[in-house]
């Protein structure tokens, strides 16, 4: 594995260096703030650091702020060596963690690590508007869990499979990333449409003979495998993202056990964000998530408010 200019590159190395409380800031700030620091409530770059309390005063507007304001750090007690830890954590894991394993792991409560770990799949959701191209892979599944929020006539009417799970539907760019939505059905409406989002014109498009595929207009050069007939007619198949259903399966199963409809987009973008990464090595894909930590923040009263609604 590279070296990092004495930064970690793995989990263990990564404990030790971040439990120095001037590393862990220093390291956050600089990823934040790559042209210096900045006030997050006037943005002036004049300010200077309070050592003893390990905050920075801005010179401007006169508030202090500390690196973890305006981020999904804010407001939290967890020390920031713990945060980054759970980060690294979960970034490489696989198959995911679970929120008891992060608890024992670093000393906090099975609630505070559940919703640690809910906060850091916020800063892990797909943030660019850029459409898949090439060769894509479209499919539909069933998590849960049963949909238990969901009328008895929405169960009935999201179709094939669904038996009271959540419909999720995927894009998969061959040999590169994947996109994944929960969806209300599989209808040919709701599915075409996400198409038409999530995939640039002229593409090909991979699908298997559910009949809510057939209406693509010529927009896209669309591919049909029937299932009942074969699986692989030379490039024509969808092998590529049934197999990332599995893996997504083998962690929502193996690791979480059960996840809760309102939930689940959480642990999709968590999947997605490991598989788009997954060229990277432990440490760049750490660097990737922390890299998206500003500008996102998440509640107690929020979250626990989507199981409420």
């Amino acid at each position: 594995m590279k070296k990092n200019n004495g930064l970690p590159n793995t989990l263990q190395e990564a404990i030790i260096y971040f439990s120095d409380q001037k590393n862990a800031i220093d390291f956050v700030a600089g990823l934040r703030w790559p042209d210096g620091v900045t006030c997050p409530h006037c943005e002036s770059k004049e300010q200077y650091f309070l050592a003893t309390r390990k905050v920075w005063k801005c010179k401007k507007c006169g508030k202090q702020f500390s690196v973890k304001v305006g981020t999904i750090f804010e407001d939290s007690p967890v020390t920031l060596d713990k945060w980054l830890t759970a980060i690294w954590m979960i970034a490489n894991a696989k198959n995911g963690i679970s929120s008891y394993e992060i608890a024992r792991a670093l000393g906090v409560t099975q609630k505070s690590a559940w919703f640690m770990l809910h906060r850091i799949r916020l800063a892990m959701q797909i943030g660019s508007f850029e459409k898949l191209a090439g060769q894509v892979e479209v499919d539909e599944t069933y998590i849960g869990g049963k949909a238990r929020n969901m009328h008895k006539g929405a169960r009935k009417a999201q179709g094939r499979g669904a038996n009271g799970k959540t419909a999720v539907m995927g894009l998969l760019e061959r040999h590169g990333k994947v996109v994944t939505k929960v969806v209300h059905d599989t209808k040919q409406e709701s599915l075409l449409s996400e198409i038409d989002n999530r995939v640039e014109a002229g593409s090909e498009v991979f699908t298997d003979a559910f009949p809510a595929y057939r209406a693509m207009d010529d927009k896209f050069v669309h591919h049909v495998i029937d299932h009942a007939v074969e699986y692989v007619n030379g490039q024509v198949h969808t092998n590529g993202i049934e197999n990332y259903w599995s893996l997504l399966k083998r962690t929502i199963k193996g690791t979480y056990v059960s996840v809760e409809p309102f939930h689940l987009f959480r642990y999709l973008d968590e999947q997605a964000f490991r598989f788009n990464n997954r060229k990277l090595n432990d440490y760049e894909r750490f660097v990737d998530a922390i890299r998206n930590i500003s500008g996102h923040r998440l509640t107690y009263d929020k979250l626990i408010g989507d199981y409420h609604a």
